[in-house]
């Protein structure tokens, strides 16, 4: 299974707001400049960030900004802000035979690993905040200068 490339744009949101902020009006045309999407899909995350209560919008006029500590901000918010994590990560096949030796057992095998998959995905994904991203990619960018 693949996640769709929200969590990727958003971050690449985020990190673009926090870049530029200081020196930029923040539009949804200004991002998607930035990730070469278009400005439709960017204004879709905003709005996804804004409804997590990670960033602020002003309608109309433009501009956005993180209103959320980076430091409390992780890949895991991010993620759930922007993918739909009401659904399971793994997706079981629909009908395996439970008349079959192999297929009657499928969901005794594999339930418990599958979640614990997701779980240390998830757990993983919490261990890196937006702060942390920020701070590499201002020395990437220094090393690049």
């Amino acid at each position: 299974m693949q996640f769709s490339n929200r969590l990727t744009m958003a971050t690449h949101i985020l990190l673009a707001i926090e870049y530029f902020g200081n020196d930029y009006k923040i539009t949804s045309d200004f991002l998607a400049t930035s990730v070469n999407t278009n400005p439709v899909n960017v204004r879709y995350i905003l709005s996804q960030l804004k409804k997590a209560g990670i960033i602020s919008v002003n309608a109309g006029t433009g501009g956005a900004s993180i209103i959320k500590d980076p430091d409390n901000i992780t890949m895991l918010d991010i993620f759930k802000a922007v993918e739909d994590t009401d659904k399971d990560l793994f997706h079981f096949h629909e009908n395996p035979n439970p008349d079959c030796p192999v297929g009657k057992n499928m969901h005794k095998l594999l339930d418990d690993k599958l979640e614990g998959i997701s779980e240390s995905m998830y757990q993983e994904m919490s261990k890196t905040t937006l702060n942390s991203l920020i701070r590499e990619m201002h020395g990437l960018n220094k090393q690049t200068s």
